[in-house]
């Protein structure tokens, strides 16, 4: 896809927030640290527009960025790390969930796993709700340049089995290199 503009609209903390255009929309979810913004400006040639941090867990709302006044990319605060406060953490739950249930215009959650680690138990449990909820999922495989060429295909295909997913389902990603990038577009835009 190509990108003439993409902006930051909003952060938003429960539905009335949500921007209200009609906009289809694609969420990115992962742990805290696996590399979401950086996937996100890879993805919109950017190196700024998602917030990216040293610190994992700085992402504490549902952010929506617009990309072509045609879809928004939406950043979903990550899970999964020990550091940040149990209250803010409760919080995210019920935001998160409120959001991917009700959200009308949601068409694809990208879920986000670093391709050096297995599947954590919270990306089997993300996986298994969002299949409950009927949820169109893509997992993208991030940091692959950080391991041999030759262990990519065998972690692929590890996180298929854990997670139950088909060929068409997976996408390995680099946002140091760009490789996925072009897959990764084509298999979004084939969910909107």
């Amino acid at each position: 896809m190509k990108i003439i503009s993409a902006e930051f609209v909003k952060s938003a903390f429960k539905p009335e927030d949500y921007p209200s255009n009609s906009y289809p929309e694609v969420a990115f979810a992962g742990r805290s640290n696996v590399g979401k913004s950086s996937l996100i400006n890879t993805l919109v040639n950017r190196k700024n527009l998602a917030r990216i941090s040293s610190t994992p867990g700085r992402t504490q709302a549902i952010n929506f960025f617009c990309l072509n006044h045609r879809i928004f990319l939406v950043d979903l605060p990550g899970y999964g790390y020990a550091k940040v406060p149990v209250e803010i953490k409760r919080q995210w739950k019920p935001m998160v969930e409120a959001y991917l249930k009700k959200r009308g215009r949601l068409k694809l959650v990208v879920v986000i796993i670093d391709a050096r680690r297995e599947p954590s138990t919270d990306d089997i449990n993300l996986m298994e709700w969002l299949r409950f909820y009927k949820i169109p999922v893509l997992v993208v495989l991030t940091k692959i340049d950080k391991i041999p060429p030759a262990q990519r295909i065998p972690s692929k295909l590890k996180t298929q089995k854990i997670l139950h997913l088909d060929d068409r389902q997976i996408v390995l990603f680099s946002a140091v290199t760009g490789e996925g990038k072009d897959e990764l577009w084509k298999k979004i835009l084939e969910n909107l």
